[in-house]
Formats: structure tokens, C-alpha cells, sequence
């Protein structure tokens, strides 16, 4: 019996194509449009990746990747699409790659003020109330999604085109997107009254101020709620409390700051907020899995025998 091929593979193939022309090595890369960027991962990931995730819309052409965020744990590849509608930080791992056959993504970054303009059109009598805030969600590949992002990236090698019909297909793909099962959680991304706009205010002060001592009733009063709404939407929206998030945070900075200045772990520690060295360490091993000093002689030598590969 021979298999059917699916309808979405003659768009994936060319989306594999231009996304590895894009994205010629192991990276990101911003496209000619800001906001656009291709991905390219070459082996799979034995450890978790962490770091902040903007907020942003993801295909994969090829591979697959799993997210964790808290405690949820969001698997998608070609045959699914994510969507994160605030700022989040996330442990991540690639699933599937090669060199012959790599991980390739298409990123676009989520603009509130774009969105909201297109909610408008969408849903010109309003939006229907919205049961799940969870800042991550995943629905299945859509062909004409798929197809708008493939022209998308078509456009880039004809400045003229990409500078008058980008933002035309962008807006395509959101529409599309906004039209889609998770569409209501992305048109939270541009209401100011939403819950997900008021937390994404609360993030950014989280963001530039993880350092800083958090106060609840200073963040609530930024997302314009009660204190305990803002915990509950908090919670829901990111999958952690604001002191988690923060912890989060503060502990890839701290690793950053060992792996890339060679600080030492008790002024890394300080840096970033903490007050005492051993709650840093035992909190330390906890995320990451061992003490600061041995988790980052370990991933140096990582380094070092990547690089000689």
C-alpha cells in the first residue's frame, strides 16, 4: 500500500529550503523585515537550553523541539505551531536534528499594537470571554498559514517587495492565527485591558528589575489589579508566581555572568540579588542540577569540545 503524502509537505519542503538559506549555520538570524527570524540547530540538545522567550509566534519546518515553561511541557514540530503571548523563561530542548537534517524554525516577534489594530477586524463585535490564559499554546499546522510564511520568506531576496508587501503577508499570517483555535489568546497579545497585557507590564519591570526586591502590591497596581487577581492571572498566564518567575530569572543570569565574564559564583550571586551564598547555591543546584562551581566547569569543557568538533 502506497502512503499518501500529506497536503502540508509540499509547503514544509519549501519552507526547509528557504529557512536553511536564511539561516546558513547554527543560530538565529534576523531577516531583512524586523521581527522575522530563521533558526537553525544542528544536533539535538543532551541538557536543557535556558533563557527568556520573547513573545512570539513559531513554526518548524523541520525537527522538533519541546518547551518547558514552570511546570508545563509544550512538544511541537512541523505538524504543530506555538505561540507565546508574554515573555516567559523557558527550558528548552531540541529534539530532533542533524546536520543533514537540522532543526529549522520561523520566528516572528508578536506586536501588541499590530494586533490590536487586526482584533478590531476580526472580531468587530468584540471578543467571546476567554476561559484559558496560559501564555503558551500549541495548535495544529495550518496549509495556508504555512503558505503565507513560506511567501514571507520568499519576499526577502526582493528589498522592494519585502519593504511594500511584508507587512501585508505578516498580517495575513496573523489574521490567520487570530482566526485560528488559539486565536483568542493571541488577540489578548493587543487588548490594553486584558490580563495578558496587564502581567506583560508586570514582566517588564520583572525583567529590568529581577534584581530588586519584589513586592506584590507594586507589580498588582502595574497590572492595574487587586493583589490576589494579579497572583491568580500571574500564575495562569506564565505557569509560576512572580517570586518563581523572578528566582528564574536571577539564576540564568547568575549563570551567564560565570559562563561569560568568568565571574565567581558568590559576586555572580550578589549581582543578581541574593543575599546570602548558600540559599543561592542550594537554589542553584536545584534548577540547574548541580552546584554553580561544577555546572560551570561542566558546561565550559561542553564548550571547548564542541568547538574542536
Amino acid at each position: 500500500m502506497v502512503q499518501q503524502e500529506s497536503p502540508l509537505e509540499p509547503i514544509l519542503s519549501r519552507l526547509t529550503r528557504l529557512i536553511g538559506a536564511y539561516a546558513p549555520h547554527d543560530g538565529r538570524f534576523e531577516l531583512r523585515v524586523p521581527g522575522v527570524h530563521a533558526i537553525r540547530r544542528s544536533h539535538v540538545n543532551t541538557e536543557l537550553m535556558h533563557g527568556v522567550q520573547r513573545s512570539a509566534f513559531c513554526i518548524v519546518a523541520q525537527g522538533a523541539k519541546n518547551v518547558m515553561v514552570g511546570t508545563e511541557v509544550y512538544k511541537y514540530d512541523a505538524s504543530r505551531m506555538i505561540v507565546f503571548s508574554v515573555d516567559v523563561p523557558v527550558a528548552s530542548q531540541v529534539m530532533r536534528a542533524s546536520p543533514a537534517d537540522p532543526y529549522l524554525s520561523l520566528r516572528l516577534d508578536l506586536d501588541p499594537s499590530r494586533i490590536a489594530a487586526l482584533v478590531l477586524k476580526v472580531f468587530p463585535h468584540g471578543l467571546p470571554p476567554v476561559r484559558d490564559r496560559r501564555g503558551v499554546s500549541v495548535t495544529q499546522a495550518d496549509a495556508h498559514v504555512l503558505d503565507a510564511a513560506t511567501r514571507l520568506l520568499e519576499l526577502m531576496s526582493h528589498p522592494s517587495d519585502a519593504e511594500l508587501l511584508a507587512p501585508l503577508v505578516i498580517d495575513e499570517i496573523l489574521i490567520r492565527l487570530l482566526r485560528s483555535p488559539v486565536g483568542l489568546r493571541v488577540a489578548q497579545v493587543g487588548i490594553v485591558d486584558s490580563g495578558v497585557q496587564g502581567i506583560a507590564k508586570a514582566i517588564s519591570w520583572l525583567r529590568s528589575n529581577f534584581s530588586q526586591p519584589v513586592k506584590i502590591e507594586q507589580l498588582a497596581e502595574l497590572a492595574n489589579m487587586s493583589d490576589s487577581t494579579f497572583h491568580q492571572h500571574f500564575k495562569a498566564i506564565t505557569s509560576m508566581s512572580p517570586l518563581q518567575y523572578q528566582k528564574t530569572l536571577r539564576l540564568q543570569e547568575a549563570r551567564r555572568l560565570m559562563l561569560s565574564t568568568i565571574m565567581d559564583a558568590g559576586n555572580a550571586s550578589r549581582q543578581v540579588g541574593y543575599l546570602s551564598a548558600s540559599q543561592f547555591s542550594r537554589e542553584y543546584g536545584r534548577f540547574f542540577g548541580s552546584a554553580p562551581t561544577a555546572d560551570i566547569a561542566r558546561l565550559r569543557e561542553a564548550v571547548v569540545t564542541t568547538d574542536a568538533e
